[in-house]
């Protein structure tokens, strides 16, 4: 269900701070975008959100990374979630096989969850873009998973809100 900003304004801190944690699981993001109310366009609140976003630490990241399902699990966290990954449901048995191994691979490479905006990528794509990651150093690949964070974010943003006219 989409909702308003004048709604996400209205909210009881500890409401507001559950509603924009299903954009970004960051909890110190979501306190301080709650803190950071009333926004009065949809622009706004996105741009507090990269601005707040940037400014975290990277233990606040990775907390963030951990609120996602990886990529072609078949138990997706939240419906956003499954719509995000969309691509992967056509991908054949091979390739869901090797999103696994890589994902693993990935994991224990980094410490956390391959994070990717998977909207309207196909399951080739987001292979292809896991295989290339895979060859970063750590603090490279931190910078590009929160990228990919950030996006998600706003995406998921523009999905619980409408602009108010």
């Amino acid at each position: 269900m989409t909702h308003d900003l004048a709604w996400l304004n209205a909210l009881p801190a500890d409401e507001a701070a559950n509603e924009l944690l299903k954009c970004c699981g960051s909890n110190r993001w979501a306190r301080a975008m709650v803190n950071s109310r009333p926004y009065d366009r949809l622009e706004d609140l996105i741009a507090k959100a990269n601005d707040v976003w940037w400014s975290l630490q990277p233990s606040d990241s990775l907390e963030a990374f951990h609120s996602h399902p990886k990529i072609g699990e078949t138990k997706a966290a939240s419906e956003w979630s499954s719509q995000e990954q969309a691509g992967v449901a056509s991908a054949s048995r091979e390739t869901i096989d090797e999103l696994a191994a890589l994902n693993r691979a990935y994991e224990q490479k980094f410490g956390f969850i391959f994070i990717i905006c998977a909207t309207g990528k196909t399951s080739e794509e987001m292979l292809s873009a896991l295989r290339e990651r895979l060859e970063h150093d750590a603090a490279i690949e931190l910078q590009i998973a929160a990228a990919e964070q950030s996006k998600i974010t706003e995406l998921r943003l523009r999905k619980l809100l409408v602009p108010t006219t």
